[in-house]
């Protein structure tokens, strides 16, 4: 089952996102893109920055999160795919979606773990989701998350591989080295057996915070690295076989029973 797959670089800040979208528009009408993964919650400041939680201000980052799903279709694409903050009962969430023409926004999973550090006091401005890590049919398989931080917990990796995933999907926020990440990118692939598919943040916001960018795309087997993304390359498109995702779960180390 052949499909296009396109991971992106992402800036923040309304003037910066119009040029991108624009950008990123032409590039997957080009390119015929069947599955787009978007960064972690794009379409806003990135709130965890500031140090205390305010609610207004997450309200209204979901508000302008919600005011660009009716866009989505500009893309053209199967699927379009990342994470939105929501407002649940009064607790608020990372929540990571597909979207379909057919069926719309489609929550798949909410972020389990949270950092608190200096730019990114996630575990202050939301709340850690229950342990749900399942996989979702889409028009282009079997669709399962571990957004940014939640690569490093490789258990899910390994449950989504049980789950039959074709495709793993990490929208990151993330300033820190590509390099870094890629390795649990890398190993999140190889113990999925699932392509594992990466957007990101890139470049400078609006308060001077520098964004690593580097989007992937990495294999199923072995972990290979086919693209990634750098400031004169934003967009990465690659016509893949989802199937391959298949046949990696039957060999090392997929096959391994616990």
């Amino acid at each position: 089952m052949s499909t296009k797959i396109t991971v992106c670089q992402f800036p923040e800040g309304v003037d910066h996102l119009e040029s991108a979208w624009a950008d990123l528009r032409k590039h997957t009408e080009a390119m015929g893109s069947d599955l787009v993964l978007l960064p972690e919650m794009p379409f806003a400041p990135w709130l965890s920055a500031f140090e205390e939680p305010d609610a207004a201000r997450w309200k209204a980052a979901a508000e302008e999160h919600r005011q660009w799903l009716p866009r989505f279709a500009e893309l053209g694409a199967a699927v379009v795919a990342g994470s939105h903050p929501i407002e649940e009962d009064g607790d608020f969430y990372n929540e990571a979606f597909i979207w379909t023409a057919e069926a719309g926004y489609q929550a798949v999973h909410r972020k389990r773990y949270l950092p608190n550090e200096e730019g990114f006091r996630e575990a202050r401005w939301y709340k850690a989701a229950p342990k749900h890590f399942e996989v979702v049919d889409s028009p282009v398989g079997k669709i399962g998350f571990l957004i940014c931080t939640e690569i490093w917990f490789t258990e899910w990796a390994r449950e989504y591989a049980r789950q039959g995933i074709h495709f793993l999907l990490c929208p990151r926020a993330t300033a820190s080295s590509v390099e870094k990440w890629l390795v649990g990118g890398r190993a999140a692939a190889i113990m999925s057996g699932a392509w594992c598919l990466s957007s990101n943040r890139g470049g400078l916001d609006e308060r001077g915070w520098d964004w690593a960018g580097g989007a992937w795309i990495v294999e199923p087997e072995d972990g290979e690295v086919h693209g990634v993304t750098g400031s004169s390359a934003p967009f990465i498109t690659l016509e893949v076989d989802a199937t391959a995702a298949d046949r990696a779960k039957a060999t090392y180390p997929r096959y391994v029973v616990e």
